[in-house]
């Protein structure tokens, strides 16, 4: 049965999707769907689950990814507030609403806690009266903000839209929303103001809430076991150690134990940092034992544990005094000195079954790495929320994403698939090449031969194309082999570090030249996740191998945990990711009932993917690619009318 605040004519399988949400609501179960492209999962989602919250008295929190899936969300809540009024409200961090942070680019690359320290420390100076602390924040005490709130409910505007509106008024956005998100039925935000737990706590203390009274949504779900991960693990690097010796220049080179200064440490840990990575790094990272660093720290100062343990709160602690001298002087108080000690107590205490020690080197970048296995540390607190629902496109194994981020076993799992035509769409694989690392490097012929495959396509078929690389490093290998390959297309590459603004350049200009333009991407980069190509504006997908991921001493460690924790090593940590991978890609093609594309994968170990993937093998990729789009075809309302004939609607 349709929601009477669904603002749209029911697609297919758009009733069972809001049935599913409803129902683990009703339950608090938590749910695990994969909502197929054009299933209209964020409409879906806010209708059943703003009116379970309405109805129970709960509250919602939408967390995304990143700020365009936010952006949907307000758009779509506009379009359900037609019919049912809701207030929702849409936050971002400090660096992205805070006025001065937009405009001082010390601040702006301040991590949650040091811009949370900062803005405290102005808001008191404006307390007291010094109102060019912040004239934003004094402004926002001093107005009335009741016409600011009625802009907010009655226009529900994005972030950036209630951004520059505050701007324009000399208020603060983040301030103001912090108060709004009391009133508000919604909330939605980046995934970090749940997962965080400074942030959560905080955002609890603003909605007014307990964690038993959320409702959670987690957007591209698909994004969270990586994620979390990631969001538990830390870092100690070559360049932050020399960082923390800029900072004893500046503050002073105290003795931290007898007959050791603050310098002396900071170069003790440089040296262990250059012995691990010349004992232990292969190629781009190695596993370190669990005690070296505590140990050759101890070698070098003399000292035993506990004494260690001392010095390094002795570092904390003038680190602690660098980050308040900075926030008293007005600028962004951090100390390397505090992140050094911080990550060394983490280091020495952390849990050997949930971490992994690595020495890392990324191009010049040498590090120690605390890498977290498990994704599940990070997502404990969604077990305390009423329901969660956990959406994306692609997110399948949905078992494996389950016990991945520590869900019950008894959560619900549900596979809605996108209701366009599948003959819209053709999926291809050619088992004469690969990318498998031993082939290339075992045999040039091989790379030879993927760039033959990838020019001939190229050059012989004049439509809309984005070829898929499984790594920055095999795109810079093929592209020498493919470069006179463009057709008389204009060329993008998407590359590494590239600013949002020259990213979002080079996809308007390949949007802008539909069946005129070539781009070569990152499987699971930017372009794969969350960038729209509707039309013409992209039309073939290449795939130029299986995007496995780098079989790094990471990665066989994060294998190695999950065959340990779950019995599934390779299929948890290498096969679902993979496969996800792959469907992003593929996914871009399609995304209205009018749009029709091909993707054609070239790696042999394709046929390991076929149960999810559907393609089919081909000898010749252009016969095939011509004879699809010179086909007619059905519209997806004819094959709605089909399957509802067949009594196949949900």
């Amino acid at each position: 049965m349709t929601s009477e605040s669904f603002p749209y004519d029911p697609r297919l399988g758009q009733n069972r999707l809001m049935g599913a949400i409803r129902s683990a609501c009703d339950d608090r179960a938590h749910l695990v769907v994969e909502s197929g492209t054009g299933t209209g999962k964020t409409v879906c989602a806010l209708t059943s689950a703003v009116e379970f919250c309405k109805k129970r008295g709960k509250k919602l929190l939408y967390v995304t990814r990143t700020n365009s899936q936010q952006r949907q969300v307000m758009l779509e809540l506009r379009e359900i507030s037609e019919l049912t009024k809701v207030f929702g409200v849409a936050l971002q961090g400090r660096k992205n609403m805070c006025p001065l942070a937009k405009d001082d680019s010390e601040l702006s690359q301040g991590n949650p806690e040091e811009l949370s320290k900062a803005c405290s420390e102005r808001k008191a100076r404006v307390i007291k009266g010094d109102e060019e602390a912040c004239k934003y924040y004094a402004s926002t005490v001093s107005e009335d903000l009741q016409p600011v709130m009625k802009y907010a409910r009655e226009e529900l505007p994005t972030a950036e839209e209630f951004c520059a509106y505050c701007y324009d008024r000399s208020l603060c956005p983040y301030e103001i929303a912090k108060m709004h998100v009391a009133a508000a039925e919604v909330v939605t935000a980046p995934y970090i103001f749940f997962f965080n737990g400074f942030i959560r706590h905080a955002l609890m203390d603003w909605m007014a809430c307990s964690l038993q009274d959320v409702v959670l949504i987690v957007d591209e779900a698909h994004n969270l076991p990586a994620y979390a991960r990631e969001l538990e693990s830390a870092m100690l690097s070559e360049i932050g150690l020399r960082m923390a010796e800029k900072e004893v220049d500046e503050f002073g080179d105290p003795e931290v134990a007898e007959g050791i200064s603050l310098r002396d440490f900071v170069m003790m840990t440089e040296e262990v940092l250059d012995k691990a990575v010349e004992e232990y790094l292969i190629d781009e990272d190695g596993i370190i034992p669990h005690s070296h660093l505590e140990e050759e720290l101890m070698f070098r100062t003399h000292l035993t544990s506990r004494s260690l343990g001392g010095l390094i709160s002795q570092v904390a602690n003038f680190g602690e005094m660098v980050r308040d001298n900075r926030k008293l002087a007005g600028r962004l108080p951090r100390s390397y000195l505090h992140g050094t000690a911080g990550f060394l107590t983490f280091w020495q205490t952390l849990d050997e079954s949930e971490y992994v020690k690595l020495i890392t080197k990324y191009d010049t970048a040498k590090a120690f790495e605390a890498f977290c296995l498990d994704a599940s540390i990070a997502c404990r607190p969604i077990a305390e929320c009423h329901t969660s629902i956990h959406m994306s496109g692609t997110l399948k194994p949905l078992q494996e994403y389950r016990d991945s981020i520590g869900l019950s076993r008894d959560s619900r799992l549900c596979d809605v698939p996108s209701p366009f035509p599948e003959a819209n769409r053709l999926i291809l694989y050619m088992d004469d090449v690969t990318t498998k690392y031993e082939d290339m490097e075992r045999d040039d012929k091989m790379v030879d031969l993927l760039g033959e495959r990838i020019s001939e396509i190229v050059s012989e078929v004049p439509r809309s194309t984005i070829v898929f690389y499984p790594s920055y490093a095999i795109l810079d290998k093929l592209a020498t082999k493919t470069r006179f390959a463009w057709g008389g297309r204009s060329v993008y590459f998407e590359k590494r570090d590239l600013n949002q603004g020259d990213f979002m350049k080079i996809i308007s200009d390949f949007k802008l030249a539909p069946g005129k333009a070539l781009l070569h991407a990152i499987a699971g980069g930017r372009v794969s996740e969350g960038i729209d190509f509707p039309g013409a504006e992209m039309e073939l997908a290449i795939i130029a191998g299986i995007p496995y991921p780098k079989p790094t001493a990471k990665h066989r460690a994060l294998q190695h945990f999950c065959e340990i924790k779950y019995g599934q090593g390779w299929d948890m940590a290498v096969k679902a990711p993979t496969q996800r991978k792959v469907q992003q890609a593929i996914g871009r093609l399609i995304r209205s009932e009018t749009d029709i594309g091909v993707a054609i994968i070239l790696d042999k170990r394709a046929v390991h993917f076929l149960e999810s993937v559907k393609a089919r093998r081909t000898d010749d990729p252009v016969r095939d690619v011509t004879e699809f789009f010179e086909r007619p075809r059905a519209t997806a309302r004819q094959q709605e009318v089909t399957q509802e004939t067949c009594g196949l609607r949900p």
